[in-house]
């Protein structure tokens, strides 16, 4: 799955448009690297996003393709 729809399908950004901006400007990574929109998410994978003075750290537990809102927060898992 790609980096930005996976950002907008586990809402931890609210709009797919919103999560292309953040990795288009570095503000993205994944595994410690810095990522791409286009970028494939895995499971198990640790992407870190700066979102204007905090940062969000989180380890992708599983991958669907459509979730309802109170479903969403089962696809990842805070770090720290």
């Amino acid at each position: 799955m790609r980096l930005d729809k996976f950002l907008k399908i586990s809402r931890i950004i609210k709009r797919r448009t919103l999560a292309k901006e953040a990795c288009d400007k570095g503000l993205c990574s994944l595994n410690d690297k810095l990522a791409k929109a286009g970028d494939e998410v895995k499971i198990g994978d640790i992407l870190e996003i700066r979102l204007g003075s905090r940062t969000v750290k989180a380890e992708v537990l599983s991958l669907e393709e459509n979730t309802k809102k109170e479903d969403s927060k089962a696809m990842y898992r805070r770090i720290e």
